[in-house]
């Protein structure tokens, strides 16, 4: 089979690789159907994160299953399945407590598996992927594939900053994610939602997604514009889907007294002032989102035409082009790429 791997900075290869084959008897061999370049794979392309060898690349996928282990039960040859970009055994008590990736027993797909590939081994099968009714339409794979991560970290953006009906909400960062934690806040019935973008292509589809209101200022000059419209106070709810200092410290200080920041962004140097942060009064959670917790509401929600987040791919290309699909997000000529073998 043929798989995507990065030797360093911007050097991601389309190369042979060894197929995949069942190692434990809880895995599922899986054919890709699509799958996709995520934000977070910047950072390595771009150097942020160091790589010391080739690593497989690709984290979202969905895909049919070809081959099942001995102790795989609730996932079946055949199946069209949504897998989350953690592998957990949905089993243990902090995957129970909705905490799936964090589980006792998990591991990143992107550090072992990689999905940017024909076919993929996926581990702990009945505990990571999710079938879907039937055999989907080609027009809500997109939606499928954007539920994989993208979809539900955005989802856990926003319950992690207690979005709820009657609160204002302000979304910082206008990536797959970001977008998608507006419609996840649009969905969970927040009454004003303010997205922070600069980029006119992704302001409409914030717009189309939820948005009341659009904010292009940046750190200090966009927490004092959030003031603004928040008569003094700031927003109830702030989602954070960057990951550096500067969108951090907007996130906190645009939150009001009591408020709750959800933090999504894959942190890179963000430091915290303790006194400040002691005097905001703010509650912060997040982290790797759970996807697997929100997955079996995410994919009956697009099942059922509710949703359409599939939306914020705006490229798609063969996935033997895969480097110019880094190349397009890197260079901001692509909110999302998704990628057929």
């Amino acid at each position: 089979m043929r798989g995507t791997m990065l030797y360093g900075p911007r050097d991601v290869r389309f190369e042979e690789r060894e197929d995949p084959k069942i190692i434990e008897p809880t895995d599922a061999i899986i054919r890709m159907v699509a799958t996709c370049v995520c934000g977070s794979d910047l950072w390595p392309f771009r150097g942020v994160e160091k790589v010391s060898q080739p690593q497989p690349m690709g984290h979202e996928y969905v895909g049919i299953v070809e081959e099942i282990g001995s102790e795989v039960k609730n996932i079946k040859v055949g199946d069209f399945v949504v897998g989350s970009f953690v592998i957990s055994d949905n089993t243990c008590e902090i995957c129970q407590a909705g905490y799936q990736s964090r589980c006792v027993h998990g591991e990143f797909v992107s550090q072992t598996i990689g999905t940017q590939t024909d076919r993929a081994r996926i581990p702990l099968a009945d505990g990571t992927l999710v079938a879907t009714p039937g055999m989907p339409d080609d027009d809500l794979i997109p939606s499928l594939l954007a539920a994989s991560d993208v979809l539900g970290t955005g989802w856990f953006g926003a319950v992690a900053a207690d979005v709820a009906p009657g609160k204002t909400v302000v979304v910082i960062g206008d990536g797959a994610v970001g977008l998608l934690a507006v419609l996840a806040s649009k969905q969970l019935g927040a009454e004003r939602i303010i997205a922070m973008s600069r980029h006119p292509k992704r302001q409409q589809l914030a717009r189309e997604f939820g948005a009341t209101d659009i904010i292009t200022e940046r750190g200090e000059a966009g927490v004092e514009k959030i003031k603004e419209l928040t008569n003094g106070l700031g927003a109830h709810s702030v989602i954070e889907a960057v990951g550096t200092q500067e969108s951090m410290l907007q996130a906190i200080r645009s939150t009001r007294p009591g408020g709750s920041v959800g933090y999504v962004g894959v942190s890179h140097d963000v430091n915290l002032d303790g006194q400040e942060l002691f005097f905001s009064e703010v509650h912060l959670h997040g982290g790797p989102a759970p996807v697997r917790r929100f997955l079996p509401e995410l994919i009956d929600l697009i099942w059922n035409r509710k949703i359409n987040p599939g939306k914020v791919f705006d490229m798609e290309l063969p996935l033997e082009q895969v480097a110019e699909g880094y190349r397009a997000m890197d260079e901001r000529r692509a909110i999302k790429v998704l990628l057929r073998p």
